[in-house]
């Protein structure tokens, strides 16, 4: 029997080497954020399904802590108000979910973060539109091709692979880095 893991192991170690030629992005992402918060605005998070589950997962880093005693920082995950998840799709339609929250929440100079693994998701996409034409800053989370999200991003992160799950598992570090590297500059000294 052939090794049923090995292979992903495999190609998730070479991403994570390609993710180390990523460092200066990931750095400038990271000084965006930092900078947008110092200067009292919020980042907003946005996503489909697993990237959903990501996107509070950073508004949750932020908010709460990652590693170090600091403020708590202003961030929103778009995709955890079943209410006006529901009621804006039923009204406007699934389409607009982000759309409405932003246009709603989001300021000038605010950071609008959207993770989509094809970079092609619809409601993402609008939300970004929307986004974009407040003034907000967008860092785009996707995969290798980027899809529509890599044009309309200001920063983005195009992961070397096509299929979510690996795209995800690099995210993830790539934004537990980058969650970090914010934390130390709002850090308290020891």
């Amino acid at each position: 029997m052939s090794d049923p893991f090995g292979p992903g192991i495999s190609e998730h170690r070479r991403l994570v080497d390609w993710l180390g030629s990523q460092v200066p992005l990931l750095k400038e992402i990271g000084q965006v954020i930092a900078d947008a918060v110092a200067a009292d605005h919020c980042v907003y998070l946005l996503g489909n399904g697993g990237s959903a589950a990501d996107a509070q997962h950073i508004a949750a880093e932020l908010v709460g802590q990652f590693k170090r005693r600091r403020r708590a920082l202003p961030a929103l995950a778009l995709t955890t108000d079943t209410s006006s998840l529901l009621s804006i799709s039923n009204d406007y339609g699934f389409g607009h979910v982000f759309a409405r929250q932003i246009e709603a929440l989001v300021r000038m100079g605010d950071v609008v973060w959207a993770l989509s693994t094809s970079g092609n998701s619809p409601n993402v996409i609008e939300g970004v539109h929307v986004a974009r034409g407040l003034g907000a800053t967008v860092i785009g989370f996707t995969g290798r091709s980027g899809g529509k999200l890599k044009a309309l991003s200001d920063l983005c992160l195009c992961v070397d692979h096509d299929a979510s799950d690996r795209i995800q598992e690099i995210h993830q570090l790539a934004y537990h880095m980058i969650c970090d590297f914010i934390e130390q500059r709002f850090a308290k000294p020891q």
